[in-house]
């Protein structure tokens, strides 16, 4: 990290509040330059502002008065918090400024700050330096964007515990065994007198068989995870003018899709989030699902089947007052080991489709439904709660990861551990273990950093929001 003095807006835009966050080895002189008592304001001509005020003051306190402009002018009337390392957010001297919430007020104080002496921090810089500087890991640094951006309970609740440490933790005591063995392996290879490798490949197959049973259980429960904290992905499939839109007009309380009874309205992907008990959907209507020679239309269908491959559930709209038709049929196959529940739209108007024939097609849950009467409304969020919920996922003290970086090193991680089972099957040499011992250790290694390279760990960090 460069030695740079940063300044970035920490909170958002337009609150009755605005804070300036301030951190680096001058943050408590810039903030000086800026800041004055009440009682200078008051009596400026009988002594000179000193601009350490804040290196004289203890840490962790609170200072009421005013940001002044170059011109001695005052700005806003404010309160300081002092932060001096290392007991910070950073590890750096950190001050923060509350000042009232106006975007041109804060902007202005910004800029005022940049004058006297700090740069505008990058997105995500604060965390950045916490993280170089030793007071949290990769996985903890990414949970502060989690907590951040959480939308349910077991969202919060489990950025809340890989901001703590749980996932980190969990992933280097796996690491730490295995670097004990290698560690073992490198002594005996070296000094084969003190050390004896007879029979150590089946201590090393039992190590090797829990450090896998612990990252199958983080896999297993990744889909878990990642839809209770990023949502499920949820998709609105059926042929034109099924009810579809209406439908998510119905689940949002709002107009957002447009309805008629004109067939094919909707042309593209509408997406939203719905949230239900403690569930976020994100939801998307997409375009009736039909044959068309319509361009733009088309383009449309083609875009709901990729979103209808790429879904967590899907709700299948059928309109209960016309017969099941080819149009439905051709929906089908896109439904196929697929998770879903059927809306039988229209229940307000007299049931023209065929039941029986439907469940001989697609064995899913078949709700009655009307978009109009909001008849089926509650039983279709039961229904999603009790498929997601019921005994699936729970707060418990499951570790789960909710990153797909994260997974994806898991993965390889395993993959490595694994071809290490297949050389001690094989009766091969112990030091032929160390090379996928190692690619192991380092592959977990990505997920609290201690082995990411320079452009992963700012390419993380570029996703962050500016003054986090």
């Amino acid at each position: 990290m460069d030695g740079d003095t940063i300044t970035g807006i920490a909170s958002g835009m337009g609150g009755g509040i605005g804070v300036i966050r301030i951190s680096g080895p001058d943050a408590l002189t810039v903030a000086g330059r800026v800041f004055r008592t009440k009682r200078f304001i008051e009596k400026p001509d009988e002594e000179a502002w000193d601009i350490s005020f804040f290196e004289k003051k203890a840490s962790h306190t609170i200072h009421y008065g005013y940001i002044v402009a170059e011109n001695g002018s005052v700005l806003d009337e404010v309160i300081v918090l002092l932060m001096k390392a290392p007991k910070s957010y950073t590890t750096e001297d950190v001050v923060e400024i509350d000042s009232h919430g106006g975007p041109f007020l804060v902007q202005k104080i910004l800029t005022l700050l940049t004058r006297s002496g700090a740069r505008l921090a990058e997105p995500g810089e604060f965390t950045k330096r916490a993280f170089f500087n030793g007071r949290i890991d990769l996985s903890q640094a990414e949970a502060v964007m989690k907590l951040i951006s959480s939308k349910s309970e077991f969202a919060l609740d489990s950025a809340v515990k890989q901001l703590e440490g749980s996932v980190s933790k969990y992933i280097e005591e796996i690491r730490q065994e295995l670097l004990h063995h290698m560690g073992l392996i490198e002594a005996a290879l070296d000094d084969p007198e003190h050390y004896e490798l007879d029979g150590y490949g089946q201590v090393m197959e039992s190590v090797i068989q829990k450090a896998l049973e612990k990252l199958q259980a983080l896999l297993d429960h990744f889909e878990d995870g990642r839809m209770r904290s990023e949502g499920i992905n949820t998709v609105i499939v059926g042929k034109p003018n099924a009810g579809k839109s209406s439908l998510m007009n119905l689940l949002l309380d709002e107009d957002r899709a447009i309805v008629t009874n004109i067939a094919g309205t909707t042309r593209d992907i509408l997406e939203e989030t719905v949230i239900i008990g403690n569930l976020v959907l994100n939801l998307v209507d997409t375009a009736g699902i039909h044959d068309t020679e319509d361009f733009v239309e088309h383009l449309g269908v083609e875009k709901a089947k990729k979103f209808v491959y790429q879904a967590d559930f899907v709700l299948f709209v059928l309109d209960a007052s016309m017969p099941f038709e080819e149009a439905d049929e051709k929906i089908l196959p896109l439904l196929s080991d697929k998770k879903g529940v059927i809306l039988l739209n229209k229940s307000d108007l007299d049931e023209v489709i065929c039941l029986d024939e439907i469940r001989k097609k697609l064995d899913w849950e078949m709700i009655p439904f009307s978009s109009k009467t909001k008849e089926g409304l509650s039983e279709l969020e039961k229904y999603i709660t009790d498929s997601f919920l019921q005994g699936e996922i729970s707060y418990n003290d499951q570790i789960y990861l909710i990153n797909v970086r994260h997974r994806e090193a898991v993965e390889k991680a395993v993959t490595s551990l694994q071809r290490v089972l297949h050389t001690i099957e094989d009766g091969m040499p112990e030091d032929l273990y160390l090379v996928d011992l190692m690619d192991a250790y380092q592959k977990l290694g990505l997920i609290n950093g201690k082995t990411a390279s320079e452009d992963l760990i700012n390419k993380i960090f570029k996703e962050f929001c500016m003054g986090k």
